[in-house]
């Protein structure tokens, strides 16, 4: 297979620079339709009824999305996905903002879940296509660093705009954002999936190509691991803060208020360890950190079962992990598929979600109406995330990327 043949000379560096003033914006369509939608649940709840069913098949819709929108973005190209994604996120943002019944409601969410999977999957695909696989990991981490403080800032403006006009708001502020991104795309979005010449030997574009990459396998592996991990917390955490530990609603907010502000920190970390230590050294120091971290909750639940203080202590280490892990799995499961970006993409994000899906299930059988177990459903699967980690960052990767070819402290 020849060289990708990609943008002109003459526009990628302008076509670099736009795009990494969009990736944080494109990347944090995510929070925007999760993160401020959760404080409009029981308002739904009150006008429509159940709202859980909504959030359900919105994940659900946005992981098996993924499996379809990657395909299409490697067929067609970047920019008509993105385009069509960002456009069926404002109309089904719309929708969902004059639903007159849960049902409906359910039904606009469904669409925005596959909307997003198109953002995102054309988002992470076109950071292999402007950049060489080296320099991956360091623009998912500055575009993550952006998708961080919209995390932060996402719950409270969801929340003021619940109290101050009511939760249909909260949808049009979803619609508002994703036409504003649609108009800056329309604009400075050029096309970036690269061109190449088949050859006869050239791979066909399937799972089987992608899957058949060991470097796919490991850093996909490393993506799913950490955010396994840290969705059982986010699953079950308000019952272990809020029903087992007797919080309040308002006190818990600042639990993941708290993990956004230390995620933003360690993706800028990360960047600075990528240029001095090579990924997998930064990855093995992620992997080390997100061992202490769940120690620190084992730890805790074992000799102080009722203190939050080695829980919150234990997940702001945790956090500093995953903040690491994030961009260097997400970009590095692309970086030996430069004409596959799309599919690889996808099933990345597709293992990342079945993943956090199934433990977080599993977890959950554990909590009963009297807490029981205490803290251990949420603590045991963030053990054995890290566990996983750390057997992927010191026995997996080195044999496929030698620590003598990184850069050197």
């Amino acid at each position: 297979m020849s060289a990708p043949q990609g943008p002109p000379g003459n526009l990628k560096g302008r076509w670099h620079a736009g795009f990494a003033l969009l990736l944080p914006l494109l990347l944090a369509a995510q929070p925007v339709a999760t993160d401020s939608y959760l404080p409009a649940l029981p308002a739904i709840a009150k006008e429509l009824g159940s709202a859980s069913t909504s959030l359900t098949l919105f994940v659900l819709a946005f992981g098996f999305a993924q499996l379809l929108c990657g395909p299409l973005a490697d067929r067609f190209g970047r920019r008509p996905v993105l385009l069509a994604g960002l456009g069926c996120y404002a109309l089904a943002a719309l929708g969902g903002a004059f639903a007159g019944s849960v049902f409906m409601l359910a039904g606009w969410r469904t669409l925005q879940g596959f909307s997003m999977a198109a953002i995102l999957v054309c988002a992470r695909a076109a950071v292999r296509d402007l950049y060489p696989a080296h320099e991956g990991p360091h623009v998912m981490a500055r575009g993550l660093t952006g998708l961080g403080v919209v995390g932060l800032v996402a719950p409270l403006l969801g929340a003021w705009l619940v109290q101050g006009a009511g939760w249909r708001w909260v949808m049009g502020a979803m619609a508002l954002y994703a036409l504003v991104l649609f108009a800056l795309c329309w604009r400075s979005f050029g096309e970036t999936r690269p061109t190449f010449v088949d050859t006869p030997s050239a791979p066909r574009g399937s799972a089987r190509v992608v899957f058949a990459s060991r470097a796919f396998r490991a850093w996909a592996s490393v993506a799913a691991s950490t955010y396994g991990g840290l969705f059982c917390f986010l699953l079950l955490s308000p019952m272990v803060y809020i029903g087992y530990l007797g919080w309040s609603p308002a006190w818990y907010g600042w639990i993941p208020a708290g993990g956004s502000l230390v995620y933003i920190f360690s993706t800028t970390m990360c960047r600075r360890l990528l240029r001095r230590h090579g990924p997998v050294r930064t990855v093995q120091l992620g992997a080390s950190l997100s061992m202490a971290g769940a120690t620190i909750q084992a730890l805790g639940c074992w000799l102080a079962p009722l203190s939050a203080v080695p829980l919150l202590a234990g997940h702001a280490v945790y956090c500093l992990g995953h903040g690491i892990h994030q961009p260097c799995g997400q970009a590095g499961a692309v970086g030996d598929l430069p004409q596959l970006a799309g599919r690889a993409v996808s099933w990345s994000g597709f293992g990342m979600m079945m993943v956090a899906f199934c433990v977080g299930q599993f977890a959950a059988l554990f909590v009963d109406a009297e807490y029981s177990n205490g803290a251990w459903p949420m603590v045991i699967p963030m053990v054995a995330a890290a566990c996983s980690l750390l057997a992927i960052a010191f026995f997996w990767l080195p044999r496929l990327h030698p620590l003598s070819k990184e850069p050197a402290p």
